[in-house]
């Protein structure tokens, strides 16, 4: 009898897929729409427009920022739409939302930009657990973004699956 040990999950051709290698790292920011507010309550277009004029930009260069107002004011669509257009040459990506919708969708984003070509008929394994908390959002996309092209899509780690789809 042989005392050898055998690795039974590295013979196995499972290829581990990592959603945290495609969670943003770089600079997070938020814009919030309160430090613009009149008494802390009320927008008004002139001064919001000359106070955009005046905001320095660089600030936001190359991270990725959320719109938001962490005040309880009603704030119109175009205040919004406003400070996007100030953003935008500056920034990664800009969302409306808080720090977690803006996570979520810069992460759905480079889901969605991944070229799947490489998992064709292969056995992939979604990694379940780790450091950063992934949003149920990226599991429903990278099902749908892989599922086409591959043999097997399971959840977990390779020693612990639980199988998600496998092509008939």
């Amino acid at each position: 009898m042989s005392d050898l040990l055998v690795n039974k999950v590295a013979e196995s051709g499972l290829i581990s897929f990592d959603l945290e290698e495609y969670y943003p790292k770089s600079d997070i920011k938020l814009f919030d729409l309160k430090d613009y507010l009149f008494m802390g309550l009320i927008l008004k277009e002139k001064d919001f427009r000359a106070a955009l004029q005046t905001t320095d930009w660089e600030i936001y260069r190359d991270a990725y920022v959320a719109i938001t107002c962490s005040a309880d004011a009603i704030i119109p669509m175009w205040a919004n739409m406003l400070a996007a257009s100030y953003l935008q040459p500056v920034a990664k990506d800009v969302v409306f939302g808080d720090e977690k919708k803006l996570m979520e969708a810069v992460l759905l984003q480079r889901i969605n930009n991944i070229d799947v070509s490489a998992f064709e008929d292969k056995r992939v394994v979604v990694k379940g657990c780790g450091e950063v908390a992934i949003p149920e959002a990226a599991y429903v996309a990278i099902t749908n973004k892989l599922r086409p092209v591959v043999k097997s899509i399971m959840y977990g780690e390779p020693c612990s699956t639980v199988p998600i789809y496998k092509k008939k």
